[in-house]
């Protein structure tokens, strides 16, 4: 089987975390930068993601979780929080970035910051927050699919109570709430759910192909 196919076939949504076993640093920075470097729309990344071992916060917000074991018992928790509101700033910071980088001038950049703006800054909040967790999702694949490259395991979790979480992690007056949680880590033997075969949609009826 081909590696990229069989290590998609290895992953699954990890539902009992062995305790025990820790990411080790070299691989949790892979982790953060895949998750940096990950696509998003214009580039703007209207996110900010909280990498959690103190155990402390995380009994808190296991309770908020559903109960759900994977919230302490994974090595790490990733919590995706999204953008509830922004306004010019978020793209001029972004332009300022591409400057810098690209070693270009401002000048050179502002039609397309004007473009940015126009489309996104004027929506209503509403749909500023929609778009901006749109966002995360992207981040959160490539975060996933690393992570199987790594033969680390995970588990996307968006059971959870969003307004709880942003209470327990202050996210309340940082114009972020709280998307979703990834706990990652290493599969327990006793966790059954690894031997099950994956279920999904046949080629035919998930695919149509227009030649």
């Amino acid at each position: 089987m081909n590696k990229v196919i069989e290590n998609r076939m290895w992953r699954y949504a990890t539902k009992k975390f062995d305790s025990t076993k820790l990411i080790s640093d070299e691989h949790l920075a892979i982790l953060i930068e895949t998750a940096r470097l990950s696509a998003s729309s214009y580039g703007l990344q209207p996110y900010h993601i909280f990498v959690i071992t103190d155990i402390a916060i995380r009994e808190k917000l296991k309770p908020v979780s559903w109960g759900q074991s994977q919230i302490t018992d994974a090595s790490h928790l990733l919590v995706f929080a999204n953008s509830t509101n922004f306004d010019e700033q978020l793209v001029d910071d972004y332009l300022n970035r591409t400057a810098i980088v690209r070693d270009v001038s401002l000048e050179s950049l502002s039609a397309y910051g004007n473009f940015m703006k126009k489309n996104i800054v004027n929506l209503p909040v509403e749909a500023k927050e929609v778009w901006a967790a749109k966002q995360v999702y992207l981040a959160l694949g490539n975060v996933m699919q690393a992570a199987a490259e790594l033969k680390i395991d995970s588990c996307p979790m968006e059971g959870l109570d969003a307004a709880a979480y942003d209470e327990i992690l202050g996210l309340k007056n940082k114009e972020l709430t709280t998307t979703l949680a990834l706990p990652i880590g290493y599969r327990s033997s006793e966790d059954t759910t690894q031997e099950l075969a994956k279920v999904r949609k046949t080629k035919e009826t998930l695919f149509t192909y227009l030649k």
